[in-house]
């Protein structure tokens, strides 16, 4: 058997093996106005991004098909479930695995005949390791034993898998793990666990200076695996490009550094594209960039987590055209939201933000606005829930008297302020006296003896107790007026929607049940959720 009948041309280093890197020019698919991109010439990972049905996976076909260089395809689902097929592509697995089964006998797996792509993967391994392993006897070598792929293989596989051990038993392999009794062949390993043995051995078998398309990358693997298990892939074969098809935040955020191709559409038929190179230096996260290219539509940043927060919960239902992003601090939400119309040149969709009214002055709130941050009318996201024409909404969808239920929720609410109207104000005036000091200090001071003399003259300028006077006296009247709207605009309580008793007048039950109902209905089509939407949007600006 000739070696290069299946076994890659390697340049061998002291404890291994090492591979020549190539610097290769690939042309990137015709675009719809006939015109083409090339890849960096240094690109060794490529994302391929895009909404579902955009022709990314056709894209990268297409892409695979232009390349000067070898194609050796690696596919999750067929390493999985692929069966075996007798005319594969010349180099690929599959013609690797019958080349090798016609010209001597193989190690078969515990089961019986490998069934799959990453079972005939390894009995390729198993095979390179045995025919290393004659020559060496043949040879009459002394010395350390050869390393084959299949070493390299399974230690990489333990460094990911640290509590397995690997037991070579009846020339098969045996996995265990801590605590266990019996091993476990390589057909009972987990879906994740056979990947990673697939992924380390396939890139083994790739030619030098391959185009190694992978579609799905993230498939069956654990997000706290995906950095360390592709880091060590491509550092396998840094001679090759990686192109990944994939719409995975999780993922795409691992390959910083990657040319990122967003892909926009297709027409099938004249096999042309609509796409875009991401430009390599743009100020804005890659996985927020991951986030937000593949809807199409009008983008919205808000706070909280995708998780846990009412935002995440509420905005997507209040402003159902956008994609809505959540970013976390509301810091976040204005620098992504600035940065992001900054290249509205460059993707042609529209962003905006929101973020909390907190205890904002009415100059901070119109600048956001300026900056296309929407503040709303009320403190806090809580607040939302409480606005007159949901909780009647809500009311009325659980036959509830509307007028009544709410008319007790206001006089709650007030109350409710009005005993805490005083340490109100008192954080309002804290609020404005920082903001005030931020903005008055500054770092042109000769000494330390002038920043004082500054601050000291500071506090009397400012005069923070007529600001909590005033504030004092404008919370007071919004509580004779039993001005509502005003209350929610300034009164930051989270407990608000439990003390308020909103749960049981509407029939909703606690703060989760009332919060559920609020969900439920906007997720409908009904005249309540119509009205409902209306109130919100009407307080955001």
């Amino acid at each position: 058997m000739q070696k290069n009948d299946f076994f890659l041309s390697e340049v061998v280093f002291s404890g291994g093996f090492g591979y020549i890197c190539s610097v290769m020019k690939i042309i990137l698919p015709r675009k719809v106005d006939g015109a083409s991109e090339v890849l960096p010439e240094q690109a060794h990972q490529v994302l391929v991004i895009g909404a579902n049905g955009a022709g990314k996976s056709r894209f990268t076909s297409r892409l695979a098909e232009s390349a000067a260089a070898p194609v050796f395809r690696l596919s999750p689902l067929r390493a999985l479930y692929g069966a075996f097929v007798a005319d594969a592509p010349e180099g690929s697995i599959d013609w690797l695995y019958g080349r090798a089964q016609a010209r001597m006998p193989f190690a078969s797996v515990a089961s019986g005949a490998p069934a799959t792509e990453a079972e005939r993967l390894m009995a390729l391994m198993l095979a390179d390791e045995m025919q290393s392993l004659l020559a060496f006897k043949v040879e009459g070598r002394r010395g350390d034993l050869p390393v084959t792929r299949i070493d390299r293989v399974l230690a990489l596989w333990r460094e990911i898998f640290p509590d397995n051990e690997v037991l070579r038993a009846d020339g098969a392999l045996m996995f265990m793990s801590a605590g266990d009794d019996v091993g476990r062949p390589q057909v009972k390993l987990s879906a994740g666990e056979k990947l990673v043995l697939y992924y380390f051995g396939g890139v083994l078998y790739a030619p030098p200076g391959a185009v190694i398309p992978i579609e799905s990358p993230e498939l069956f693997l654990h997000p706290s695996t995906l950095r360390r298990v592709w880091d060590r892939v491509e550092s396998l074969r840094p001679d090759c490009t990686f192109v990944y098809t994939t719409h995975d935040l999780d993922f795409a955020a691992t390959r910083s550094g990657a040319t990122t191709i967003w892909v926009r559409g297709c027409d099938a038929e004249a096999q042309v594209f609509d796409y875009v190179v991401l430009p390599p230096d743009s100020p804005l996260r890659e996985d927020m960039y991951m986030a937000i290219l593949g809807a199409r539509r009008p983008v919205l940043f808000i706070e909280g987590d995708n998780t846990h927060s009412i935002d995440s919960k509420l905005y997507p239902l209040i402003f159902p055209e956008h994609t809505v992003t959540a970013l976390g601090s509301c810091d976040r939400v204005i620098e992504s939201t600035r940065v992001f119309n900054s290249l509205e040149g460059f993707h042609h969709l529209d962003s905006m933000g929101i973020v909390d009214r907190d205890r904002r002055s009415e100059q901070e709130v119109a600048y956001l606005r300026r900056k296309k941050i929407m503040v709303p009318e009320v403190a806090e996201i809580e607040n939302l829930l409480m606005v007159e024409g949901v909780v009647k909404a809500v009311a009325e969808v659980h036959r509830r008297d509307p007028q009544r239920v709410f008319q007790k929720v206001k006089e709650a609410v007030i109350a409710m302020f009005r005993g805490e109207m005083r340490q109100q104000a008192l954080q309002h005036t804290r609020h404005q006296v920082k903001h005030i000091m931020e903005h008055r200090i500054d770092g042109r001071f000769a000494s330390i003896s002038k920043l004082e003399e500054h601050m000291a003259d500071l506090v009397d300028e400012i005069n923070p107790r007529a600001i909590y006077e005033s504030k004092c006296r404008e919370f007071s009247g919004y509580v004779h007026a039993g001005d509502y709207a005003s209350v929610l605009r300034v009164y930051n309580q989270k407990s608000m929607v439990g003390q308020s008793n909103v749960g049981p007048l509407t029939g909703t039950g606690d703060k989760r049940g009332y919060l559920t109902a609020v969900l439920n209905i906007l997720k409908t089509n009904s005249p309540a959720a119509d009205r409902m939407r209306a109130a919100l949007r009407a307080q955001i600006r």
